[in-house]
């Protein structure tokens, strides 16, 4: 036994070729993959910032050449241009109105689709599930109609409110896991202390929630922003376009002007993405807590 011992124990010992180069050449296919879509999403971006730095000379001449030299004259004229401050006023009017009614609303709903048990919760949870299926270009035609008749045609709260209601559906499936999460004990506790539920709510609920409250405020904040079907058909006059239907009716005024059109149309996309840049681990992890809850 000792020799049988003595002679399996080396082989056991042994130790089996090291995968490491197998390993780091999956990594660099990976990350080589990754490279690829990084370069697909951001390929379109730079070039249409970079090209409001050309003349039109230039972008006839070398489409996907770069600025040389740089011209800034472009970005100079939509800057002090008034129209494009108006335009800019009125997404974000839409844009901070949207997110504080998607967010009041979302999160007072929520809390009673998930603190409280009453006949009908859970057909009222799935048809906010359902809302999910159902996206705004699908009622934009019996939309237009509701909000002809309400006499909001041409203006921002013929926007602001149909983007509120679409934008509950998703707040709802992503707050309600975090107010579900909430241990029953400190409701109790709270109760003790002599806190109403208006005072847990308050006090409690919207504290240990503000990191899906964030994540939802970003969505819609950034659904308004790029918003276009809507305004489209809602917004007749100039005056009241937002960013997106004051890039297509800028393209429009100055087609032959290539250019300045790159340059308006960078300049309207720079503070969304901007915010998403900045906001985004804020939506990783909101959606992280609430597929834990």
């Amino acid at each position: 036994m000792t020799a049988t011992a003595s002679i399996v124990a080396p082989r056991r010992g042994r130790k089996r070729p090291s995968d490491g180069p197998v390993r780091r050449e999956r990594n660099l296919g990976t990350y080589f993959i990754a490279l690829v879509f990084i370069a697909v999403c951001i390929g379109p971006v730079a070039y249409i910032i970079l090209g409001g730095f050309r003349t039109n000379s230039q972008i006839t001449a070398s489409p996907a050449g770069l600025p040389g030299p740089w011209q800034i004259g472009n970005y100079v004229s939509v800057l002090t241009s008034g129209v494009f401050w108006q335009q800019l006023g009125n997404s974000v009017i839409a844009g901070v109105t949207t997110t504080v009614g998607v967010v009041v609303l979302g999160l007072m709903v929520s809390f009673v689709l998930a603190r409280y048990q009453f006949r009908g919760r859970g057909a009222l949870y799935s048809l906010f599930a359902a809302g999910l299926m159902f996206p705004i270009t699908v009622a934009i035609t019996p939309l237009y109609l509701l909000v002809k008749d309400l006499g909001l045609t041409n203006s921002l709260a013929g926007v602001i409110l149909p983007q509120i209601a679409f934008g509950l559906p998703t707040t709802v499936i992503i707050l309600v896991p975090f107010l579900r999460a909430i241990p029953d004990e400190l409701e109790e506790a709270a109760s003790i202390d002599g806190a109403s539920r208006l005072g847990f709510f308050f006090r409690m609920v919207v504290p240990l929630s503000l990191p899906g409250v964030v994540t939802v405020g970003i969505l819609a904040f950034i659904g308004s922003w790029n918003s276009y079907l809507l305004p489209l058909f809602i917004l007749n006059d100039a005056s009241t376009y937002t960013l997106p239907l004051g890039v297509q009716a800028f393209s429009s005024q100055y087609s032959v002007d290539t250019a300045r059109v790159l340059a308006f149309t960078s300049l309207s996309m720079i503070p969304a993405l901007v915010f998403f840049a900045v906001f985004q681990r804020r939506i990783v992890g909101g959606l992280t807590g609430a597929v834990k809850g």
